[in-house]
């Protein structure tokens, strides 16, 4: 998880920093809607979700279709790294829904899916938002 530090993923935003974001949106999200999640299956897929490990932005041909390919990179190498149950390999697979045309099967996916869009939609348009709001706060 530490490696994904030394990518970014929207903006200045690193991998790492985006998937704690995700996991908290995720985890406001599951309670706003007072839904009833697996929240530790939960939360483990939205840090694993976007577990890919290269630098997307750099020109190479093993990641040109970025959007089409990184969850299943992502779920390769999570699974080469960490034990994981049916909930957890569904959020990381899925959660590109609906560019990727998966549905999430679980309701723990639905909810990191649509936090992960509120998330890279914050990040990407960051630079309307002033300075001291670009970086999340939380994450040190």
């Amino acid at each position: 998880m530490q490696s994904e530090k030394n990518y970014l993923q929207h903006g200045d935003i690193s991998c790492f920093e985006h998937s704690v974001a995700v996991a908290c949106m995720s985890v406001k999200v599951a309670r706003h809607l007072r839904v009833n999640v697996d929240m530790k299956s939960m939360i483990r897929g939205a840090m694993l979700h976007d577990y890919f490990l290269y630098d997307w932005h750099v020109a190479d041909k093993s990641h040109r279709f970025h959007g089409f390919i990184h969850a299943k990179r992502a779920l390769k190498n999570a699974e080469q790294d960490f034990s994981l149950n049916p909930i957890e390999r569904d959020i990381i697979l899925k959660h590109m829904f609906p560019l990727n045309f998966c549905l999430p099967r679980y309701r723990e996916s639905i909810i990191v899916t649509i936090a992960d869009k509120i998330c890279a939609t914050r990040e990407v348009l960051s630079f309307a938002l002033p300075p001291m709001r670009r970086r999340y706060q939380f994450i040190k």
